[in-house]
């Protein structure tokens, strides 16, 4: 079992670095949703999904 781990611990550590930046990502998606932030470009004329993001006013 030990000799698996070194011989793959390069390959483990790439996954968990990959990993943790995914989490990291997914966690500042959630943060910036909760304090109500958007990705929008604010060119809803090109938007597909415009009627679906902003409210009616």
């Amino acid at each position: 079992m030990l000799m698996w781990l070194y011989a793959n611990l390069g390959t483990i550590a790439v996954t968990l670095l990959l990993i943790a930046a995914v989490f990291g990502i997914i966690r500042s998606l959630i943060r910036d949703k909760k304090q109500g932030k958007s990705s929008c470009g604010g060119n809803c004329a090109h938007c597909g999904m415009c009627t679906a993001c902003r409210q009616k006013q």
